[in-house]
């Protein structure tokens, strides 16, 4: 079971849409319940998957073996301390938060600078049953929606519960496409959403409607 925190988002949607696809049981977790329920009835008929439901943020994670936060950076730590306590002891939380600058009515191209160092961080900070990791920053929400097509990317999995970043690793690879590469500790997830704005600023410089990364050259044990 996958839960997504921010699952009426563009990306949120992306994700639960190419998760459903691959035939798993996803939950849509908002704080508004009609919407939840409207993007999970959409996501389910599209897929052709009846495994798809709305919720409100707790009632999605609660129960779920995996937890995918998409939510924007200024709403970050108020839905972490709302889905605290409805955790489940050693639940995955993969966070792919890009803290824009744009968020806060700064520049587009810019993150904002966090305390913990990353918006991952400061969700294990913010979640301390949980098991966190970061993955899933440099997908392109409207490639993810385009179900037809394969992705041909990779994405870069941070975390320091070896176990929790394997099971990560493998759900990346659940979507068509889509390679998954260890990028090392938590620590790198600065690194990472760093690497997203720069790809989201250039896409938008040069009006692309995708992006992604492909890494070239890495031995064979370096993808799950």
């Amino acid at each position: 079971m996958v839960a997504l925190v921010g699952g009426t988002g563009a990306a949120g949607r992306g994700l639960a849409s190419r998760f459903a696809l691959a035939g798993l049981p996803v939950r849509i977790g908002s704080r508004d319940l009609d919407k939840a329920r409207k993007a999970a009835a959409s996501i389910a008929e599209t897929t052709k998957n009846e495994n798809v439901t709305g919720h409100m943020n707790k009632d999605a994670v609660a129960g779920a073996g995996i937890v995918v936060l998409t939510i924007p950076i200024a709403a970050h730590a108020r839905t972490s301390q709302e889905i605290r306590d409805a955790l489940e002891p050693g639940t995955i939380v993969v966070d792919a938060t890009v803290p824009l600058e744009i968020a806060i009515g700064g520049r587009l191209s810019r993150t904002i600078t966090l305390w913990d160092g990353s918006a991952a961080q400061q969700a294990a900070r913010l979640l301390p049953k949980a098991r966190v990791t970061a993955a899933f920053h440099t997908l392109s929400a409207e490639t993810l929606l385009h179900l037809d097509q394969p992705l041909g990317c990779d994405t870069l999995v941070c975390g320091d519960d070896p176990d929790a970043k394997k099971t990560t690793m493998e759900l990346a690879t659940k979507i068509a496409g889509l390679r998954s590469v260890d990028a090392g500790p938590l620590e790198n997830a600065r690194l990472l959403e760093g690497l997203a704005a720069l790809l989201i600023s250039t896409n938008h410089r040069y009006r692309c409607k995708g992006s992604g990364v492909h890494i070239t050259g890495l031995p064979e044990e370096g993808t799950a």
